[in-house]
């Protein structure tokens, strides 16, 4: 998918959680132009490495990078948690894809209930 998304001149970024900060992984982007935005353990170990770089940690794009990532996620606690699609009732690919296309429907809705018109 990085070669669809990168012309292979200009540097792209790929943000990840904790669990792909791997070895192999973060040297697979860094063979790439490509920036990982990869979440850190907050304790290093021998057992848990940090393998991201110096310049890696300190890309002005990283916190913006974060916050999109936490944005993502409340969408999906969201939708497990009030929609209650954690564990789903329905069987079948097309009944459980419809049932959370409601509850991300339900969310925009959610959503649109704060704005406003605007007086012209």
């Amino acid at each position: 998918m990085l070669e669809q998304v990168s012309d292979g001149t200009r540097k792209i970024t790929l943000g990840a959680d904790q669990g792909y900060q791997e070895e192999h992984f973060i040297a697979g982007l860094g063979a790439r132009p490509v920036v990982p935005h990869v979440a850190e353990y907050a304790v290093t170990s021998k057992h848990w490495p940090n393998w991201r770089h110096a310049e890696e940690r300190e890309d002005p794009g990283f916190p913006q990078s974060q916050k999109k990532r936490k944005k993502v996620e409340q969408v999906f606690g969201w939708i497990k948690h009030a929609a209650g699609m954690r564990q789903t009732k329905f069987r079948g690919r097309r009944r459980v894809e419809w049932m959370f296309q409601l509850a991300a429907a339900a969310l925009n809705l959610r959503g649109m209930q704060r704005l406003r018109l605007q007086p012209v």
